[in-house]
């Protein structure tokens, strides 16, 4: 009586499954990417924002420090013009956080029908 064997071979190599992930990301449908890109947007709605008014807000603090300084240290010669560019650095450090909402809504405006597209997409 003769016996058919049947041999099962497994090798297993860690590299290869993580050359074969990378290449099957690569294939995945693009509904699986949307999210993502749906994230990217929503985050780069704000980023101008942020930017500008750190911006605007580090220089107008920078300006109010030397309105500071001519007040205190040169006293006598640049009093009332260190109040006057004291008064500038204030005000630009006030103004930074309503710069950073008006160009953030003017973002969300513009990438509104992008998102808006996208979310469509993902909740069908």
């Amino acid at each position: 009586m003769e016996e058919n064997e049947k041999n099962f071979v497994y090798t297993y190599s860690a590299k290869e499954q993580e050359e074969i992930k990378r290449i099957r990301q690569k294939y995945l449908r693009q509904d699986e990417n949307k999210m993502e890109q749906l994230r990217k947007l929503d985050e780069s709605a704000t980023k101008k924002g942020t930017v500008v008014s750190l911006a605007v807000g580090t220089l107008s603090a920078l300006v109010l420090g030397i309105g500071m300084c001519c007040t205190m240290v040169w006293a006598d010669e640049l009093f009332i013009p260190g109040v006057g560019i004291g008064i500038v650095g204030i005000a630009g450090i006030g103004a930074s956080y309503p710069l950073y909402r008006v160009i953030t809504k003017k973002q969300r405006e513009k990438l509104a029908p992008k998102i808006m597209e996208l979310t469509n997409e993902l909740m069908k």
